[in-house]
Protein backbone atom coordinates (compact mmCIF):
# COMPACT_ATOMS: atom_id res chain seq x y z
CA UNK A 1 0.00 0.00 0.00
CA UNK A 2 1.47 3.61 -0.80
CA UNK A 3 2.39 6.19 1.55
CA UNK A 4 -0.01 9.09 1.69
CA UNK A 5 2.53 12.02 2.15
CA UNK A 6 -0.30 14.21 3.15
CA UNK A 7 -2.11 12.03 5.55
CA UNK A 8 1.28 11.17 7.09
CA UNK A 9 2.45 14.75 7.13
CA UNK A 10 -0.48 15.75 9.07
CA UNK A 11 -0.30 12.74 11.79
CA UNK A 12 3.67 14.05 12.19
CA UNK A 13 3.34 17.71 12.31
CA UNK A 14 0.23 17.19 14.81
CA UNK A 15 2.16 15.03 16.80
CA UNK A 16 5.16 17.13 16.48
CA UNK A 17 3.51 20.62 17.65
CA UNK A 18 1.00 18.96 20.72
CA UNK A 19 4.54 17.15 21.89
CA UNK A 20 6.54 20.82 21.91
CA UNK A 21 3.54 22.71 23.19
CA UNK A 22 3.52 20.12 26.35
CA UNK A 23 6.65 18.62 27.12
CA UNK A 24 9.86 19.80 24.73
CA UNK A 25 11.66 17.30 26.27
CA UNK A 26 10.01 14.49 25.01
CA UNK A 27 10.48 15.55 21.24
CA UNK A 28 14.15 13.73 21.26
CA UNK A 29 12.94 10.33 19.46
CA UNK A 30 12.25 12.05 16.73
CA UNK A 31 15.63 12.56 16.27
CA UNK A 32 18.74 10.97 15.72
CA UNK A 33 22.46 10.87 16.36
CA UNK A 34 23.29 12.10 12.43
CA UNK A 35 19.72 14.36 12.79
CA UNK A 36 20.39 18.27 11.87
CA UNK A 37 18.34 20.98 13.20
CA UNK A 38 19.01 24.51 11.41
CA UNK A 39 17.28 27.21 14.07
CA UNK A 40 16.94 30.72 12.64
CA UNK A 41 20.24 29.78 10.17
CA UNK A 42 22.49 28.35 13.21
CA UNK A 43 22.94 24.32 12.61
CA UNK A 44 22.73 21.79 15.49
CA UNK A 45 23.53 18.01 14.42
CA UNK A 46 22.34 14.90 17.28
CA UNK A 47 19.49 14.39 18.95
CA UNK A 48 20.44 15.04 22.14
CA UNK A 49 22.17 18.75 21.01
CA UNK A 50 18.40 19.36 19.26
CA UNK A 51 16.44 19.13 22.27
CA UNK A 52 19.00 21.04 24.56
CA UNK A 53 18.27 23.96 22.12
CA UNK A 54 14.41 23.49 21.90
CA UNK A 55 13.91 22.98 25.83
CA UNK A 56 16.53 26.01 26.61
CA UNK A 57 14.59 28.53 23.93
CA UNK A 58 13.65 31.41 25.67
CA UNK A 59 9.78 31.17 26.74
CA UNK A 60 7.23 28.93 28.91
CA UNK A 61 4.43 28.38 26.71
CA UNK A 62 4.11 28.24 22.70
CA UNK A 63 1.15 27.23 20.56
CA UNK A 64 2.01 26.33 16.99
CA UNK A 65 -1.33 27.16 14.90
CA UNK A 66 -0.44 25.69 11.39
CA UNK A 67 -1.66 27.26 8.49
CA UNK A 68 -0.26 25.31 5.92
CA UNK A 69 1.43 21.83 5.47
CA UNK A 70 2.82 20.71 1.96
CA UNK A 71 4.12 17.19 1.52
CA UNK A 72 6.34 15.47 -1.35
CA UNK A 73 8.22 12.30 -1.56
CA UNK A 74 11.59 13.17 -1.23
CA UNK A 75 13.01 9.74 -2.70
CA UNK A 76 12.52 7.13 -5.36
CA UNK A 77 13.48 4.36 -3.64
CA UNK A 78 12.86 5.01 0.15
CA UNK A 79 9.13 6.24 1.27
CA UNK A 80 10.73 9.43 2.54
CA UNK A 81 9.04 12.60 2.81
CA UNK A 82 9.66 16.78 2.55
CA UNK A 83 7.24 18.19 4.86
CA UNK A 84 6.86 22.18 4.62
CA UNK A 85 5.00 24.04 7.82
CA UNK A 86 3.80 27.85 7.83
CA UNK A 87 1.87 29.14 10.39
CA UNK A 88 1.66 31.13 13.59
CA UNK A 89 2.88 31.08 16.79
CA UNK A 90 1.78 32.18 20.36
CA UNK A 91 4.87 32.74 22.73
CA UNK A 92 4.06 32.87 26.04
CA UNK A 93 0.99 35.69 26.77
CA UNK A 94 1.90 38.02 23.89
CA UNK A 95 -1.27 39.39 22.03
CA UNK A 96 1.11 39.41 18.86
CA UNK A 97 1.69 35.96 17.21
CA UNK A 98 4.82 35.17 14.85
CA UNK A 99 5.05 33.95 11.70
CA UNK A 100 7.44 30.73 11.26
CA UNK A 101 8.18 28.26 8.54
CA UNK A 102 9.71 25.07 9.32
CA UNK A 103 10.74 22.12 6.49
CA UNK A 104 11.26 18.16 7.76
CA UNK A 105 12.73 15.81 5.87
CA UNK A 106 11.01 12.47 7.76
CA UNK A 107 12.79 8.92 7.10
CA UNK A 108 10.83 5.67 7.69
CA UNK A 109 12.02 3.84 10.54
CA UNK A 110 10.35 0.87 10.69
CA UNK A 111 6.48 1.39 11.29
CA UNK A 112 6.83 5.41 11.97
CA UNK A 113 9.34 8.55 11.08
CA UNK A 114 12.15 10.04 12.31
CA UNK A 115 13.52 13.84 11.43
CA UNK A 116 16.51 13.52 9.60
CA UNK A 117 16.41 17.02 8.47
CA UNK A 118 14.76 20.52 10.36
CA UNK A 119 14.99 23.70 9.32
CA UNK A 120 12.74 26.75 11.33
CA UNK A 121 12.57 30.23 10.57
CA UNK A 122 10.04 33.64 11.97
CA UNK A 123 9.16 35.04 8.87
CA UNK A 124 9.31 38.74 9.75
CA UNK A 125 7.57 41.22 7.38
Amino acid sequence: MAVDPNAVAKQFTDFYYQTFSSGRQNLGSLYREHSMLTFEGAPIQGDKAIVEKLVNLPFQKVQHKVTTIDAQPSSPTLASLLVSVTGLLLVDDSPNPLQFSQVFQLIPDGASYYVFNDIFRLNYA
